[in-house]
């Protein structure tokens, strides 16, 4: 256990850089570019981030720092906007596979009359409002709350997030803890079934994971895998046989 531990502690600080930028970009996409530093320290763990987290910020004083309100409450605020960051997952695959995301969301003209179109016409009519998505790193504020845009918005924000968490997916706890930080409305599972190219939701409305599709093979397996989820899966399995020999 002791070897578990100090291979764990290296992951961690091997990892240190990715997770200041995972923390970065989360600080980015958030409404107001401070999170409430309980709500990181809470979802740690599905971003990989350090237990000991709090006491690195002052490491990188340039990008984030602590700001401690008249409550007593303590929050992580963005200090520094890195433009080379502001760039979604989603626009990089953009670039590299244009119709793949096309075709991935779906955000159909609700037509005033019956059009009589075939399969293909109507698809690219309702490919004029399918892209660009707005980006996750806009300011999400400005766009009407149920307007086309504010929900292509807020689909790109879901995407961001769980593209900078390890497994690529993430439980309702987790959206609802960031749920004002991310600007979601109460609507958030129902605006996600209608995109079941690019997410796939498990469980109940009430108790639900959502998975982003893209992260997983067909196989279901995930396709990259962080080194803090192989050292995790290694954990499993050690405490699986340890188990195992005990009951024999």
């Amino acid at each position: 256990m002791e070897d578990l531990i100090d291979e764990e502690k290296r992951i961690m600080d091997l990892m240190e850089k990715d997770r200041v930028i995972k923390v970065i970009k989360l600080l980015m996409i958030s409404a107001d570019k401070r999170i409430p530093l309980s709500k990181i320290y809470h979802c740690r763990l599905l971003f990989g981030i350090p237990e000991d987290f709090r006491d690195r910020v002052d490491k990188y004083s340039d990008y984030f720092r602590i700001v401690v309100e008249e409550d007593g409450k303590r929050i992580l605020e963005l200090v520094k906007w890195d433009s080379s960051l502001a760039v979604s997952e989603l626009e990089r695959e953009y670039t590299l596979d244009e119709d793949k995301v096309k075709k991935t969301f779906k955000f159909p003209v609700k037509n005033v009359k019956n059009l009589d179109l075939d399969e293909g016409d109507e698809w690219k009519l309702n490919m004029l409002n399918t892209l660009p998505l707005v980006s996750p790193y806009s300011d999400g504020k400005e766009l009407k709350l149920w307007s086309l845009e504010a929900e292509k918005y807020r689909v790109g924000v879901i995407h961001e997030f769980l593209n900078l968490t390890l497994e690529k997916k993430a439980s309702i706890h987790h959206i609802v803890e960031f749920k004002e930080e991310l600007s979601l409305t109460k609507h958030t599972y129902e605006m996600l079934k209608k995109q079941p190219k690019a997410f796939y939701l498990a469980g109940t409305e009430m108790n639900w994971v959502i998975f982003l599709k893209d992260g997983y093979g067909d196989d279901g397996v995930l396709i990259n895998k962080d080194p803090q989820v192989v050292f995790n899966e290694k954990l499993y399995r050690y405490a699986q046989n340890k188990v195992t020999g005990d009951d024999i």
